[in-house]
């Protein structure tokens, strides 16, 4: 018989009711099944009672859920002891929106079968309620949580919610009013502060000092040392000198140090009449650096010297502003380059051209990653805050002078407390905590001085 035959035969009898999918047909159920479901309904109560203390959203603490009556799911398990001692008060030292909320944990925080998981703060505009879940919670353990309220300035009511494992709730008594506002001062920076006035007066004391003719050592740095001669050295050979200062805008940090030390360039290079030349990589890069220059050559007396073309826009393509610089200094050939300000992944490509052409490099950047390719290929190179201090050091400010005077002070004081701290910790454990806590926690040491001079307990 033919394979086409038999399926004639069988198709009948495969599509009969007797081969129907089973899954069509509900699966009757067995006497034991039936007999479970009988006794589950017998003893099944009518309604559930209402959970103790726990209130929903809309209720006041103490009260029934709301929705909960009969016909309600019975709560998961038995309720836990809700926290008690429960405090809100205004978060010191914020901009405002923030009340801080205490409370002490439930005697079943971590106890049996009422284990309380977390907690929760709730929220009403009276100590009636309705009280609202925050959305502000905290672990097991924990006694306090900061709440972002909607508005300053206006009272409100707070219960905080015990968690267990299973689900069920227990709520404390409400506590209020609490009201948020912001503060001018924050007592935990009160360490920043006295620091802050600590360098302030400092370089309040040396700058005066600087303006009455003292006189204040500052180490030498090979690179500032290092100036003149290069522009020296391109007077002697008539060739011009390259100064880069860096790929950030004009009121970055390093861009303003570059200013400075260009200021110096442009007054010695005015003095010996030798080319500058100064591509930029902003347009108001070069539009300062043309003032500075201008103002140099003026001071040189030598304004008729000045070459406004000299001090030229390039582009703000990182790698074509590289290209540019680079044909210069095949072009030129110049015989001092100065690579001052911020440089990137380009400062490899610069030094190693320059290098090439055969003249002296002086670098400078505060770009920690950087400094290996400068030191690599150029003569001198100042690193991070050197760049700072040859401002200073060229410009013979005395405010600048001051500043950089104040800034070592400033170090010089904090290491004399890490060393103090690390003195106490090791013979003096129990005054370390102490010294710690005052440095690091501003209202421990606001309130200290508070109660020093009886502004408040």
């Amino acid at each position: 018989m033919s394979f086409l035959g038999l399926g004639m035969i069988l198709l009948p009898v495969l599509a009969s009711p007797l081969h129907a999918d089973a899954s069509a047909a509900p699966a009757p159920a067995t006497s034991t099944t039936a007999a479970a479901s009988s006794a589950a309904a017998a003893t099944a109560p009518t309604s559930a009672a209402p959970a103790t203390g726990a209130p929903a959203t809309g209720d006041a603490p103490g009260e029934p859920v709301s929705g909960e009556g009969p016909g309600a799911a019975a709560p998961a398990g038995p309720p836990p002891e809700p926290p008690s001692e429960v405090t809100a008060k205004d978060k010191p030292g914020d901009e405002g929106k923030h009340v801080t909320v205490r409370w002490k944990i439930s005697p079943d925080d971590g106890a049996g079968t009422r284990s309380v998981i977390g907690y929760e703060v709730l929220r009403g505009p009276a100590a009636g309620g309705p009280f609202t879940a925050t959305g502000t919670k905290a672990p097991a353990g924990k006694t306090e949580a900061v709440d972002e309220v909607p508005a300053d300035g206006t009272d409100y009511w707070y219960a905080v919610r015990a968690i267990t494992i299973t689900g069920a709730t227990s709520d404390s008594p409400a506590f209020g009013p609490a009201r948020s506002t912001a503060q001018w001062f924050n007592p935990e920076k009160t360490s920043v502060a006295v620091f802050t006035l600590i360098f302030c007066t400092a370089a309040a004391i040396i700058l005066a000092m600087a303006r009455g003719g003292t006189h204040f050592y500052i180490r030498p740095i090979g690179g500032i040392n290092a100036i003149d001669e290069a522009i020296g050295r391109a007077t002697e050979m008539g060739k011009p000198i390259l100064f880069v200062p860096g790929l950030q805008e004009a009121d970055n940090v390093p861009t303003l140090a570059a200013f400075s030390i260009l200021s110096r360039v442009a007054k010695k290079a005015a003095e010996y009449q030798t080319r500058l030349i100064v591509p930029c990589y902003y347009s108001m890069v070069m539009i300062v650096a043309r003032e500075v220059v201008k103002g140099a050559y003026l001071e040189a007396g030598r304004p008729d010297a000045f070459q406004e073309k000299d001090v030229f826009y390039v582009t703000q393509e990182q790698f074509a502003y590289v290209a540019a610089i680079n044909g210069i200094m095949l072009r030129e050939k110049p015989a001092t380059n100065f690579y001052l300000g911020a440089f990137f992944a380009e400062s490899l490509m610069l030094a190693e051209t320059g290098f090439m052409a055969g003249s002296i490099q002086i670098a400078g950047t505060d770009q920690p990653i950087q400094i290996p390719f400068f030191v690599a290929a150029c003569d001198y190179t100042m690193i991070g805050e050197e760049l700072y201090a040859a401002a200073a050091y060229l410009s013979d400010d005395p405010k600048q002078k001051a500043t950089l005077k104040a800034q070592d002070l400033g170090k010089a004081v904090v290491l004399a407390l890490t060393g103090a701290g690390a003195m106490l910790w090791a013979f003096l454990p129990t005054w370390a905590v102490w010294f710690s806590k005052m440095v690091a926690d501003g209202e421990f040491l606001w309130s200290r001085v508070a109660g020093l001079f009886g502004m408040g307990s």
